[in-house]
């Protein structure tokens, strides 16, 4: 694979007076009301606005069992995606690498490369993205914590398996992911030079001290992992190593944050958003209230606890206010790239906020050719 190609790749460039690239991870979440489709359709426009406005990179996180999320299959919405965008990176924030066969993620993001050359990436994580028995039912075994144990393995055969190199004697040398750089070497193959860029995503030390030992980028979940944000940046540094796709670390961090018109909406929105969560903590997952529910809600003590510390980490407000509260988070983090998600009950709300960060950063507005 060509390093400067790859490397271009993952290396983003700041728009506007944003301090460091921008981008958007979506969790497709559906409000109560409003049904999957209706959210799908939202996260199309907010891909459709996001490459307009010149954010970097557009990825789609693995949750499954949750009413509220409709994100379970990363590779499906992602092509998508592809079909409604032309230019900014699609991928997934991330895979949860256990719960699947390597080859078959190895074929989905090589297809998802043929649909968008040059534009898909794989961010791989090795929780499962939901609770025990769910994950039991994906994985179709009850040693859950083999699969995390063996993230390395798992991680080092998908490589393999995109890059097609499997060592002469392996059991799976003769095995070959398409599509993939094996029709390059049939009769009158011609095969993209690109394969998508693996990212290692983390909320603890684990995934950070991987990445940096393999020379791969990393992308850290301060949107619900705030207090282990400013360690597993400083781990990843302290053990990269350069490599064929990186000379130099690069860390992005997942970053709630929501803007809107006035500020008292914000704190509305985020309230709404913080009960589903307190919900989903509690074995209740439902879909994402309305304002108007969490506003009648009557939180218990330890709820409210629980919101309080929740929201303290969602930087919300006006505009100005949230690009203020990014720009202090870079600066505190020395975050290479910021990754924006926005949880609210509407759709609309979602975009608007996307829309006014763009404005508060002065992102340009360039012309889709999507109709």
């Amino acid at each position: 694979m060509d390093e400067t190609a790859e490397t271009g790749e993952i290396r983003g460039t700041a728009r506007g007076t944003a301090p460091v690239p921008l981008s958007v991870l979506d969790l497709v979440t559906v409000g109560a009301g409003r049904t999957a489709t209706d959210a799908l359709r939202t996260s199309v426009q907010i891909a459709r606005l996001a490459e307009s406005r010149g954010f970097h990179r557009y990825w789609v996180a693995e949750h499954h069992s949750m009413p509220g999320v409709a994100s379970s299959s990363p590779a499906v919405i992602l092509a998508h995606l592809a079909a409604h965008t032309d230019r900014i990176r699609l991928g997934s924030g991330g895979v949860m690498l256990p719960n699947h066969a390597p080859l078959v993620i190895a074929e989905q993001f090589g297809t998802l490369e043929a649909m968008a050359p040059g534009r898909v990436d794989l961010g791989l994580g090795r929780a499962p993205g939901t609770d025990g028995a769910t994950a039991a039912a994906l994985r179709r075994t009850q040693r859950l914590n083999e699969g995390a144990d063996d993230f390395p393995e798992q991680l080092a055969e998908l490589t393999r398996f995109l890059d097609d190199d499997f060592p002469d004697g392996h059991p799976y040398a003769r095995i070959h992911a398409v599509p993939g750089p094996v029709q390059a070497t049939a009769p009158g193959g011609v095969q993209s030079p690109h394969r998508p860029p693996i990212w290692l995503l983390g909320s603890s030390g684990f995934s950070a001290r991987l990445a940096g030992g393999l020379g791969l980028p990393f992308a850290f979940a301060h949107h619900f992992s705030a207090q282990n944000t400013i360690p597993a940046l400083d781990l990843y540094r302290e053990s990269f190593r350069p490599s064929a796709v990186l000379d130099a670390p690069y860390a992005l961090i997942g970053v709630s944050a929501l803007a809107t018109d006035e500020e008292k909406e914000a704190r509305r929105q985020v309230l709404a958003a913080a009960l589903s969560m307190v919900r989903l903590r509690t074995g209740r997952p439902g879909l994402v209230p309305t304002p108007e529910e969490a506003e009648a809600y009557e939180f218990s003590a330890m709820e409210r606890e629980f919101v309080g510390s929740w929201n303290s980490n969602v930087i919300h407000g006006t505009a100005d206010e949230v690009r203020a509260g990014l720009d202090d988070l870079q600066k505190r983090t020395g975050a290479d790239e910021l990754m924006i998600t926005g949880n609210a009950h509407g759709g609309d709300v979602r975009l608007r906020s996307y829309e006014l960060i763009a404005d508060a950063y002065g992102l340009p507005k360039e012309q889709s050719t999507q109709a």
